[in-house]
């Protein structure tokens, strides 16, 4: 049911159906999107949140979606449907309009006082946000679905795309959403307030806790070493971009493990951009230079000339593309998949 063409299954022609029907065992904020011609179908809007709720839900007021969205436009207001090559070989299709998609689930006006859970997603193809939050006191409670086991101080939150953050807050006014990521920092948009009420008492606290494997000494370790762009060093590939001198799906795969192997996976970023590694049907812990196991996410990002490992409980069979979430790059090379057994 993973959706990545010519990996696991066809892809879904015009006029033709197919029906998806899956386990959702992990309760969390996630999303959907096309993944054929991601780069273009994507940047036109194909993608949604994927909302799984917990069996004990936290005591909100308000479950809030936010997607931050941005889209290249041409000078007439419509998509841009020029082709650049640079957008490909660069930080990737960078659109100059940039807005949060909000959906308000209770369909009622957020008071100053109300308690909100704000689920942050990131469905851009290659932009990065650094979301700064004004008009809430609050924790951030999950990133990329899981819980936190301890809630973190709310303040800016780098969101790669693919990447995503729960936050539970008490409204102080209207909730406005910047972004601080490049030069100069850019409005969001807002969630308006009205009214107030007396702010709740209780302690924010963790969300419950999904189903983690229990990670064992790796049984595998593994390199993967980020290539290509623009004023990067050659590499071996065919596209722009490569990982481990291959551009784009190879016919074996990157790694190759038992059901129930904890693999250790070194990600080092040799080129002049960022990027945001991500792993399908699995999730891993980010470890820390002391090899200390961090968040337990599905995407890691990466800047220019960092090197971060992660640690991974391969308990998921099949096969699972490995590939960087800035759709650009993906388009060209950056991309491969590992097989679990």
């Amino acid at each position: 049911m993973d959706g990545v063409n010519v990996l696991t299954q066809d892809v879904v022609i015009p006029g033709d159906s197919y029906r998806y029907q899956f386990g959702v065992p992990d309760a969390g904020t996630y999303w959907y999107h096309s993944h054929y011609l991601s780069y273009d179908q994507v940047s036109r809007g194909l993608f949604g949140a994927f909302i799984v709720e917990e069996q004990n839900a936290p005591a909100v007021d308000h479950d809030i979606v936010v997607q931050f969205f941005d889209v290249l436009l041409d000078q007439s207001g419509q998509y841009d449907e020029a082709f650049n090559p640079a957008h490909f070989a660069t930080e990737g299709r960078i659109g100059n309009t940039v807005t949060a998609l909000v959906f308000n689930g209770t369909g009622k006006t957020v008071k100053r006082g109300d308690r909100l859970r704000l689920r942050l997603i990131n469905p851009s193809i290659d932009r990065v946000y650094r979301v700064g939050l004004d008009g809430l006191i609050g924790k951030i409670v999950a990133l990329d679905g899981m819980p936190l086991a301890h809630p973190r101080t709310l303040e800016p939150i780098l969101l790669a795309p693919g990447q995503r953050c729960d936050v539970i807050g008490d409204a102080t006014g209207p909730i406005r959403f910047d972004d601080s990521f490049g030069e100069q920092t850019l409005s969001l948009g807002e969630i308006a307030v009205s009214g107030s009420r007396e702010p709740a008492k209780a302690p924010i606290t963790a969300l419950p806790a999904n189903r983690m494997p229990a990670p064992k000494d790796p049984g595998q370790t593994a390199e993967l070493v980020l290539q290509g762009g623009a004023g990067s060093a050659s590499h071996n590939g065919t596209g722009t971009w490569a990982l481990n001198d291959v551009s784009g799906l190879p016919r074996r795969p990157f790694l190759s493990a038992a059901q129930g192997t904890t693999a250790r996976i070194s990600i080092r970023n040799e080129t002049g951009f960022p990027h945001v590694m991500h792993l399908h049907g699995h999730h891993f812990w980010e470890l820390d230079a002391a090899g200390e196991a961090g968040p337990y996410r599905d995407s890691t990002y990466l800047d220019t000339g960092e090197t971060r490992d992660i640690l991974v409980v391969l308990d998921n069979p099949g096969s699972w593309m490995l590939h960087c979430h800035m759709l650009s790059h993906q388009a060209d090379g950056m991309a491969t998949w590992i097989r679990v057994g």
